[in-house]
């Protein structure tokens, strides 16, 4: 196992930061300007913190250079401090390592195929077909149903259900209590009553995804419904049927996507926002937290809807005025006609 010990030199050197001050000086954790001591690293990213660092007791600070003028003491100089913070964090938190076998309390059908570097925990069940890879690991209380696929070094924590069709890229992280490939949300009313539209398709994820716990991806109706590749998924996400999301977009908890929808690459999406169906956001979108996306986005940017907080008085009386927005635009329309 790596030394949990790490010099300042050796730091700047592995992850290319310009040293400034005592290369021989050691940490052995990381934490907060605020809570660090001598041998823990902190970082500075965020300026509403820069007064906490005149004061921290951190061992090593990761800093930009325009922060780093004047300061007497061991900095790791970076372009983005926040990114160098969380490459060296990751040295303290290693994932786990597959230990490979088979739990004698799984249940594996004799017509799934799971690989000997594969670890597979307890009360695990992999059903009829199905593939796991080199590295894998099924955490306990796992439930991969028929004709899925779990791909090399790819770890499904606990309590994780694949339901059926499912195919996970190689390297994909997946929380506690996520359900991918559950039934879509098809209906047709008939005479009355719903008829239940099949769900033929599957859910197709790409290398190096995350999805966070409780969060739920249905599978397609005809075609899959898709993450591309390095796509991350916040907690107590729900993705609808024949979503496809474009490789590194983001999303925070409790956003909503139903079905169809298009979303492009390098979108950055606000927690409990919600995507209406059969719409397609361009790449490089940011949409800000709570807003309700209702028609197609082809332009690149930020984008907010909503009204923000305010005291109960203020809102009633907003909200009264909201019904007579249209009486209101009538009277004006009227009063440009006599203008003219």
């Amino acid at each position: 196992m790596e030394s949990s010990t790490h010099t300042a030199a050796a730091l700047a050197e592995r992850f290319g930061l310009v040293l400034r001050g005592d290369g021989a000086a050691e940490i052995d954790a990381v934490a907060t300007l605020a809570g660090a001591g001598p041998r823990q690293l902190s970082f500075l990213s965020n300026p509403r913190y820069r007064g906490q660092l005149a004061g921290s007791a951190a061992g090593i600070v990761v800093v930009r250079e325009d922060d780093a003028a004047g300061l007497d003491r061991t900095l790791l100089v970076a372009r983005d401090p926040y990114v160098a913070f969380a490459q060296i964090a990751a040295l303290f938190d290693p994932p786990p390592v597959a230990n490979p076998g088979v739990h004698p309390s799984a249940v594996v059908d004799a017509g799934a195929e799971v690989d000997a570097r594969a670890e597979v925990g307890p009360l695990a069940v992999i059903g009829a077909r199905s593939r796991i890879a080199a590295g894998a690991i099924v955490g306990p209380g796992c439930v991969i149903g028929e004709d899925c696929v779990v791909g090399a070094g790819s770890r499904l924590v606990a309590r994780v259900t694949l339901v059926r069709r499912v195919r996970l890229g190689d390297r994909v992280l997946i929380h506690p209590g996520a359900v991918l490939g559950a039934d879509g949300f098809g209906l047709a009313m008939d005479a009355g009553r719903w008829i239940k539209v099949p769900q033929q398709g599957g859910v197709a994820i790409g290398d190096d995804c995350e999805i966070g716990a409780n969060t739920t991806i249905d599978r397609g109706a005809i075609e899959d419904t898709v993450l591309e590749e390095d796509v991350r998924l916040d907690n107590q996400i729900q993705v609808g049927h024949n979503v496809r999301i474009g490789a590194h977009t983001a999303m925070a908890g409790c956003v909503a996507v139903a079905g169809s929808a298009v979303i492009g690459r390098y979108c950055l999406i606000g927690g409990a926002a919600g995507i209406v169906g059969h719409i397609t956001i361009c790449d490089r979108v940011v949409i800000q937290a709570m807003s309700l996306v209702t028609s197609s986005i082809d332009v690149p940017g930020e984008y907010s809807s909503g009204t923000p907080l305010m005291d109960a008085r203020s809102w009633r009386r907003s909200a009264a005025r909201f019904r007579q927005l249209d009486a209101l635009a009538r009277q004006v329309q009227a009063l440009d006609k006599e203008k003219t």
